[in-house]
Order: C-alpha cells, then sequence, then structure tokens
C-alpha cells in the first residue's frame, strides 16, 4: 500500500475542514443544540418519560446520529466533488495511487470529520442533559461504523452529482427526512401497528436503534439486525465505489 499517496490525500482534506471550522464544526454543533433546546425543553415538558428515559436524554443518540449522516454525506461528497470541479483529480488518477487508495483517503477524511463532530455534539448535549452511556465501546463502533458508511455513500453522491446544486438533493430530499422519520425523536412502539411496520423499511431505523441502545440498553429493533442492515449498506456502497472506478464513470470524463 501506498501510504504516502493516502496520507496525503488525507491531511490535505483535513487541512481544508480546519480552513473553514466555523462553518464545519459550529454550524451543526449550534444546529443541534437548537434542537436540545426546543425539543428538549418545550416538548420534554409534555413528555417527560419514553421506554423510562427522560425524553430530553432519550433524543441524544437521535440527535447526534442525524449530525454523523449529514456531515458524513456532506464532507465526502464535497470532498470528491471539489477535484473533478477544478479538474486535479486527474492529478491523483495519474498519481502511483491505487483506487482503493485513493478512497481511502477521501472516505477515511470524510468518516474522520464525522466521528470528531459527532463527540463534539455528543459533550455539548452533556450541557444540556444528563444521560449515561451504558455501552461507551459499542457507541463508538456505531458511531465510526455510521461515518464510514454514509462517507461512502457521500463519496458516490460527489462522484454522481454534475453540479452544486445535485450535491445537496440527496441529503436534503432522502437522508434529513428518513432521519427525521427513523425514529431521531420518538420510539417507533409510539406510531400505531400500521406504521410501526412501514417504518421498518426506513434504513435509517436501524441505525439510530442501535445507537440509541448503545446508551440506554433499549432498541426499537435487535441490535444484530442493526449492525447487519449497516453492514449490507455498506457493502452495497463498496460495490458502487468499486464499480466507479473500474468503469471511470465520471471520473476520466
Amino acid at each position: 500500500m501506498n501510504v504516502y499517496g493516502v496520507r496525503a490525500i488525507y491531511f490535505f482534506e483535513l487541512s481544508r475542514w480546519f480552513r473553514t471550522l466555523v462553518q464545519s464544526v459550529l454550524s451543526p454543533v449550534i444546529s443541534t443544540s437548537l434542537y436540545f433546546v426546543v425539543f428538549g425543553a418545550a416538548i420534554g415538558s409534555r413528555i417527560t418519560e419514553v421506554e423510562g428515559v427522560s425524553y430530553a436524554a432519550f433524543i441524544v443518540p437521535g440527535l447526534i446520529m442525524l449530525s454523523v449522516l449529514t456531515e458524513s454525506i456532506s464532507n465526502a461528497s464535497f470532498g470528491i466533488y471539489m477535484p473533478r470541479y477544478a479538474g486535479t483529480i486527474y492529478e491523483v488518477l495519474s498519481a502511483p495511487v491505487s483506487y482503493f487508495e485513493i478512497m481511502l483517503g477521501y472516505v477515511g477524511a470524510a468518516a474522520t470529520k464525522s466521528v470528531l463532530i459527532g463527540l463534539i455534539i455528543l459533550v455539548t448535549a452533556r450541557l444540556f442533559v444528563p444521560f449515561e452511556i451504558a455501552h461507551p465501546a459499542w457507541m463508538i463502533a456505531f458511531l465510526i461504523l455510521t461515518s464510514v458508511t454514509f462517507s461512502l455513500f457521500g463519496f458516490i453522491i460527489g462522484v454522481w452529482a454534475s453540479g452544486w446544486e445535485k450535491l445537496q438533493v440527496v441529503p436534503i430530499m432522502i437522508v434529513t427526512p428518513l432521519a427525521f422519520l427513523g425514529g431521531s425523536f420518538y420510539s417507533i412502539s409510539m406510531l400505531p401497528p400500521l406504521w410501526q411496520k412501514i417504518t421498518l423499511f426506513n434504513p435509517v431505523v436501524y441505525l439510530i436503534s442501535g445507537f440509541r441502545w448503545s446508551f440506554y440498553g433499549i432498541a426499537d429493533v435487535s441490535v444484530v439486525l442493526s449492525l447487519g442492515m449497516t453492514a449490507v449498506f455498506m457493502l452495497v456502497c463498496l460495490l458502487l465505489v468499486g464499480w466507479i472506478f473500474r468503469t471511470g464513470y465520471r471520473l476520466k470524463t
């Protein structure tokens, strides 16, 4: 493996992120803090507990996961789209680095940013509401797995997008609604039976459910199923990325 090539891409992407810390870090932290104020204080005063957990604490995993999903996609899609837009992608493709190493650099940097933002929001949430983490190792594992999976998804979007506006279509029109409807602010057991079954077709449900289990030991679906669904989605994304590099789809044209 060309470690120097991977490091060059990885640290270049991180340095770009550090140059825009206000937009990259402060913006999602402030947005999430507002969710804590509005939902935790306003709605939390009416819904005292959900499955034995205070409502303000119950929404913490969902809000962290919501930020991690959107930031993973945004960072990875912008990271690969920018060199395509500027034409510098040809320098990367002609360098002595394999396709796997290129993906590792871009996706690794995007996932690192998302994990850091998730941890910052976790610390910030502690300022608003007391909570405990029952399984900290599993919490970190779910955080990393989700960040890597959706960074791969964002990489695919960045290659697919033919303009700046398309970078926002999937996150805004698809991912964000799925996250809101995936149990970020409620347990799916609170829904009518029919809607509980329909909600199970939402892949974000499994991510949020598994992540919430790592905090409080409660879950809407089996933890094994949550891990399995996330792993399947990651595998699909890896196959698509492999196809992109093998065919040169929108990279070499």
